[in-house]
């Protein structure tokens, strides 16, 4: 008998080169989607900035900001295919190992009040709110407020 190994989601780092991909799916999961720009100054700064594929295909990618001791997940995403099957919970846990070993000792993140699956998502791993930002997303129709969900790592 032999074993048949999976072929399990690869995390690296995010290149200019992913940038066509990245946006591919930014533009499809968000109604306000994260720039070019926003992705490639995030590079240039050297943020930790992560691609997550799986058969080679990119599913889903975070932007990390670590600086004092503290994490800021700027953006996390899985693509719509790929969403309600781990890949969040795992994304999310690498993001939070490289923050912790970062020097990180709590992450910040914020999220709509009507992205529901984030919320749960980010709840159901230790994340609680610690604040209201008014009017800080675009919106449809004018602005929406972001939760400032935080945990200590």
């Amino acid at each position: 008998m032999s074993a048949v190994l999976k072929d399990v989601p690869r995390l690296a780092a995010m290149a200019e080169a992913d940038l066509d991909e990245v946006l591919a799916i930014e533009n499809a999961v968000y109604s306000h989607p994260w720039t070019r720009g926003n992705f490639a100054d995030s590079l240039r700064a050297a943020y930790p900035c992560r691609t997550w594929r799986h058969g080679g295909e990119l599913i889903g990618y975070f932007v990390l900001m670590v600086a004092a001791g503290e994490a800021h997940l700027l953006n996390l995403s899985i693509a719509a295919g790929s969403q309600r099957r781990g890949h969040g919970t795992a994304l999310l846990g690498e993001a939070m190992r490289i923050a912790r070993e970062l020097g990180a000792r709590q992450m910040f993140l914020e999220v709509r009040p009507s992205n529901r699956p984030g919320q749960a998502l980010y709840e159901r791993h230790g994340f609680r709110k610690i604040a209201q930002r008014r009017g800080y997303y675009p919106a449809r129709q004018g602005r929406e407020d972001a939760l400032v969900l935080s945990r200590v790592l």
